[in-house]
């Protein structure tokens, strides 16, 4: 390829990066942007004396610079701007056929090396001296920025049928327990979104926290690799260990450089989670056993599992364990009460971490096991639990935030109600509302995220998030208040941001399903309410805070947004109209793992059905599930069953290459 046709196939990324790197910027607001001066949370105000206190006037006592963006921070914005736009072009759908991409290959270790990477960059930072803290902060924006530029590499490939870039090593033998590693279209987008969040919530941090930046830095990274973990992990026994290391750096980063609260949220995050985590972990070992029982063989692989039958009675007791676990992380109504108050103590760089990511693992993890693992409870209970999805979540959560006086636990409400819809599209169990739900959660994600970045901005100029004390902010804040109000139409689901396509589809999906019967049509009522609803509680603060008369003389000299807080919010503000504009380079690369997840568990669910009985725990056919999803399942050499074991009586796994699919049990189903 010529230089003249590089230049006319990439016009439009260049074109964006010398827009955004000549953004103009008005002298009178631009503000003094040391690591020291800028920040984006309550972190250093605590109440406890731990931390580094910088009190009312942090702001008001800075020189104010009459230069704007440096040079860096320009580059930086191009930098963003462009590879935007590289990225829309290059995730555009193609006429190719997908098996040309094939040829490309998969990296069995890239999931290890994303995984990997953030852990070892953990472990680095406890062998450097505390006092390098430009080094330290350095340091851990390099890990993070690499851990999403290598998480790039797996768009490379298309997401066809099965697992991608699967790894798996035996780990405990004995135990039946293995490294299993593997993506499909499914977690394909909650890894990016976990690899693009990171960074971003790493540079707001270090904007505003000043002490104990070593740990913060270990936290951070080590946070990083167990997220990853637990949306790659195949093995039940791995993904129940990265689910439990998540816990470990959230509960320290809320307790330590969380606010006045921190310590009475940190052990309430921390008691709901570990509550979860038990009833998740009997559900685990009794499956694991009844597996046993059957084959003659420990596994905890998630694919050799899911063949499992239980009682059922039992079922529903297993399903109800693992799905109480998820719901806490979600969270669901009623036990969602422990994150208010996480999100208000927080630091900035937690709360936007909490709600852009952990949060989804919950969601996640619901359609990955609780749907996989029991689709017959998960089908019959699928309208009860949409029914709670939209009174507990959609419409309480919407109400609640109403009436919050303090805007970030407006936020946190919010992040109830909105994650409701995701829930009620799963339960829903169509692929129109299983790809709703998947989108939603990566739009939840940036959108929220951002919210709660604008939140800390502002709590860091006045140090107050009460609503009453603000008030035509947009006379001296104007480039604040249009990101704000950005942000908010991207919320309530305007169309053309990104919240507006996922909302769309978990809606007109619900109408239309079978799971959730007679009662569709009252709960896609009261899913459109919750959209009304939405934009009441948010249309109403954006009014309260930036409009009207500007009565608080606090308010009168406010910094606008700074360069450092531009550059944090300008890849947020850039996906809300990418997703928006462009939902079908995110739709397309989930439609294949959609649709077979789809029609596995209806075919399972019917099979299920004809193989459950109220005493024995049965074993499906391997021919009931696709090749695709078998891939790398581990099964009896010898054959199945106790009596398939070695001479030795010790049965012994290798992995399957998957049988074929029982279209007989799809007649089951229905």
């Amino acid at each position: 390829m010529s230089a003249l046709d590089l230049v006319t196939h990439y016009w439009p990324a260049l074109a964006a990066g010398v827009v955004g790197g000549l953004l103009p910027r008005g002298a009178d607001s631009a503000h003094a942007d040391g690591d020291d001066h800028d920040g984006h949370g309550d972190d250093h105000h605590d109440g406890h004396g731990d931390d580094h206190h910088a009190g009312d006037d942090h702001h008001h006592g800075e020189a104010h610079e009459s230069a704007g963006y440096t040079p860096w921070q320009r580059f930086g914005l191009g930098l963003i701007a462009a590879l935007t736009v590289l990225g829309v072009q290059w995730l555009w759908p193609s006429d190719a056929p997908a098996a040309a991409a094939e040829a490309s290959g998969e990296w069995s270790s890239l999931l290890n090396v994303l995984i990997g990477l953030p852990f070892v960059g953990a472990a680095a930072v406890l062998f450097m001296p505390r006092q390098m803290l430009s080094v330290l902060r350095g340091f851990t924006l390099a890990v993070l920025g690499a851990g999403f530029l290598a998480s790039l590499w797996l768009l490379s490939v298309p997401m066809t049928d099965g697992w991608h870039f699967q790894s798996i090593k035996e780990w405990i033998p004995s135990l039946g327990i293995r490294w299993h590693v593997a993506i499909d279209g499914i977690s394909l987008w909650l890894v990016l979104l976990t690899t693009f969040i990171a960074p971003i919530a790493a540079y707001a941090s270090f904007g505003s926290i000043k002490s104990r930046i070593k740990e913060l830095c270990f936290c951070l990274l080590f946070l990083q690799g167990a997220m990853l973990g637990a949306f790659v992990a195949l093995d039940l026994f791995l993904f129940f260990l990265f689910w439990e290391l998540m816990l470990v750096p959230m509960f320290v980063m809320i307790g330590i450089w969380g606010g006045v609260e921190k310590i009475k949220a940190a052990i309430k995050l921390f008691v709901y989670t570990m509550a979860g985590s038990m009833l998740m972990l009997a559900g685990i070992v009794y499956l694991v056993w009844a597996n046993q029982k059957l084959t003659g063989a420990y596994t905890f692989d998630y694919l050799a599992l899911s063949r499992v039958v239980l009682p059922r009675s039992t079922q529903m007791l297993c399903f109800w364990a693992f799905s109480i676990a998820f719901f806490i992380k979600v969270p669901m109504w009623p036990v969602h009460t422990w994150l208010p108050d996480a999100h208000v103590q927080a630091p900035t760089g937690g709360s936007v971490i909490l709600a852009a990511v952990m949060l989804k693992i919950g969601t996640y993890a619901y359609l990955r096991f609780s749907m996989g693992l029991f689709p017959g409870p998960a089908s019959s209970l699928a309208a009860n639990l949409a029914g709670i999805a939209i009174l507990g979540g959609v419409i309480y959560g919407a109400l609640v935030a109403w009436k919050q006086s303090d805007v970030k636990r407006l936020v946190a409400y919010s992040s109830v109600a909105h994650l409701g819809y995701v829930m009620l599209g799963l339960f829903g169990v169509t692929p129109a509302g299983i790809q709703g739900a998947v989108l939603q959660m990566v739009n939840h994600g940036v959108s929220t995220g951002a919210l709660f970045l604008l939140v800390g901005v502002i709590y860091d100029r006045r140090h107050t998030r009460q609503v009453s004390e603000f008030g035509g902010l947009a006379k001296v804040m104007p480039v604040y208040a249009t990101l704000f109000l950005i942000v908010t139409f991207a919320s309530i689901g305007v169309p053309g941001t990104n919240g507006f396509i996922g909302e769309f589809m978990i809606i007109t999906a619900t109408y239309v399903s079978e799971r959730l019967g007679v009662f569709s049509g009252i709960h896609t009522v009261g899913a459109a309410a919750g959209v009304i609803l939405a934009a009441v509680y948010m249309l109403s603060v954006v009014q309260k805070m930036f409009f009207g008369p500007l009565t608080n003389p606090k308010n009168r000299h406010l910094p606008d947004i700074t360069p450092r807080e531009g550059l944090a919010l300008a890849p947020l503000i850039l996906m809300i109209f990418v997703i928006g504009l462009f939902p079908g380079i995110f739709l397309d690369r989930m439609k294949e793992s959609v649709l077979s997840t789809y029609n596995q568990f209806k075919v399972v669910s019917g099979q299920a059905i004809l193989f459950a009985d109220e005493r024995n725990a049965k074993l499906l056919p391997e021919d009931t599930f696709s090749p695709a999803f078998m891939k790398g399942a581990p099964v009896l050499r010898s054959g199945e069953g106790a009596a398939g074991a070695g001479d030795d009586g010790e049965a012994r796994l290798e992995p399957a290459a998957g049988g074929k699919l029982a279209a007989r049990a799809g007649e089951a189903a229905r």
